[in-house]
């Protein structure tokens, strides 16, 4: 019998705005009478939302299509979503098209993004906040209500491996409570060594408190703490952060192989000491950016929102385990492993 974590909820605030003419948008759909205001949603920890008890959205696919060579047009949606956070035990979480963290978005440094948010939830608003954008948050991060949808239009200027995260009011509740996760924008001119790495991975760490407790969110510590891994192209793995996939179904490698892990830490709280166990991170270009350059670290600090890309080779045969070098945290489920073999399966 699964365990089940449930409570009340949240919401207002930041998000959203106009295809090309960055005004702000939202379609006339009929919003929902379930609305819930933030006062009306903090009920007790052991009570969920009316209009979510008996509510498990079937993720929808992230829309990505390329329309040009410097422009693409992103749609994600907004929905409440079971996940399986530790064995047995389920959260009810806000997310981004079902994903916790929300399904990871590849662009190009220059690129335009022409991004639309759907709100599949019935009663609360949501918002969308790039960390991959330079823009007012007043005009573009707005709220998008239930059942309404909103577009606003970016460039990527800047190459970088960043958070991306639903800013409601209180921001805290939506990002603990599953809507984060992860941009990359790869540079125009690639990486120095996109030549030497045979295997890429993304990596993402987060954080599950009591759910949807604000106090415990703002004052207590985590229950558990993730690593869940991202799809960068079509056919890599794609899981949700939780304490056991990436122990029992580890990602794989191959004697002599140059791994390169773009990471992020979306925390909302807690600060990661990434670390692999075993090997020594040849090259480190703090938050994805070339310019920033680390060479022969053992450790790198990820704050909340922080983002890297570190390369390593793997010399031998075996189990090299990721970590966040505290380890509390790793206690709290803070480990996944990368199984390296001769031949690399």
């Amino acid at each position: 019998m699964k365990k089940t974590m449930f409570v009340g909820a949240i919401g207002l605030a930041l998000l959203l705005a106009g295809c090309g003419d960055d005004t702000a948008t939202t379609d006339d759909s009929e919003k929902s009478n379930d609305k819930v205001s933030a006062e009306e949603s903090k009920a007790t920890e052991t009570k969920v939302i009316g209009a979510h008890e008996d509510l498990n959205q079937e993720p929808i696919p992230i829309k990505f299509e390329r329309i040009g060579e410097h422009e693409v047009n992103i749609e994600m949606t907004a929905q409440i979503t079971d996940i399986e956070i530790a064995k047995g035990e389920i959260y009810k979480a806000w997310t981004f098209n079902g994903e916790a963290p929300g399904p990871l978005v590849v662009v190009n440094e220059g690129d335009t993004m022409n991004f639309t948010l759907k709100n599949l939830d019935p009663a609360i608003p949501h918002s969308m906040d790039f960390h991959a954008v330079e823009t007012s948050p007043t005009k573009n991060f707005i709220d998008i209500e239930p059942n309404e949808s909103g577009t606003f239009t970016f460039t990527a200027n800047r190459p970088g491996v960043f958070m991306y995260h639903c800013a409601t009011g209180p921001a805290l509740s939506h990002i603990a409570n599953g809507m984060h996760g992860v941009v990359i924008v790869k540079p125009k001119d690639g990486y120095p060594t996109d030549d030497q790495v045979d295997k890429e991975f993304a990596l993402i760490q987060n954080e599950w408190y009591n759910y949807n407790d604000l106090e415990d969110f703002t004052d207590g510590t985590p229950n558990q703490v993730v690593f869940s891994t991202k799809a960068l192209k079509e056919g890599d793995r794609n899981t949700n952060g939780d304490t056991f996939t990436l122990k029992d179904e580890p990602l794989e490698a191959k004697v002599g192989e140059r791994i390169r892990l773009y990471v992020n830490n979306v925390g909302p709280n807690q600060v990661s000491s990434f670390h692999v166990v075993g090997a020594q991170f040849d090259v480190t270009y703090l938050d994805g950016n070339p310019e920033n350059v680390l060479k022969g670290m053992q450790t790198v600090q990820l704050p909340a929102s922080g983002g890297a890309v570190v390369e390593f080779e793997v010399f031998e045969e075996g189990d090299y385990t990721i970590v966040t070098h505290q380890f509390n945290h790793v206690q709290k489920g803070a480990a996944a492993i990368i199984r390296v073999t001769a031949d690399g399966e």
